[in-house]
């Protein structure tokens, strides 16, 4: 079954080599966890100054089984290292969730200070 993947583009025009670039790293990321459910992606163009360049941000949302996992701001003035720094930084969340549905990262004990 393939992830199915929504991709909207906000204040620029559709780009069919981005839109390929996220869909060929939205299909990586079943390799990081195993109950990917769905990505929606949103490419937008930041609001700026007229002096300085464009600068594209990137908003990934993933529904795994039990979570809901959002990357909110990855920024950059080329749409393409925006895209791969938030597909970077969703794929170490979807680890991270991975190896605490597992049971992996341990939980530090209440610290109890005796008193008396």
């Amino acid at each position: 079954m393939e992830l199915p993947i929504q991709i909207t583009f906000r204040g620029m025009a559709h780009s069919a080599a981005l839109e390929a670039a996220v869909r060929e790293k939205a299909s990586k990321l079943g390799q990081f966890h195993r109950h990917v459910m769905s990505c929606r992606v949103v490419i937008e163009t930041a609001a700026r100054h007229k002096q300085q360049g464009k600068e594209f941000v990137v908003r990934i949302d993933i529904k795994v089984a039990g979570a809901e996992i959002a990357i909110n701001r990855e920024r950059n003035e080329d749409a393409f290292v925006a895209v791969r720094d938030a597909f970077d930084a969703a794929r170490r969340k979807l680890e991270d969730h991975a190896r605490r549905q597992r049971g992996d990262v341990k939980s530090h004990a209440p610290d109890r200070t005796e008193s008396g």
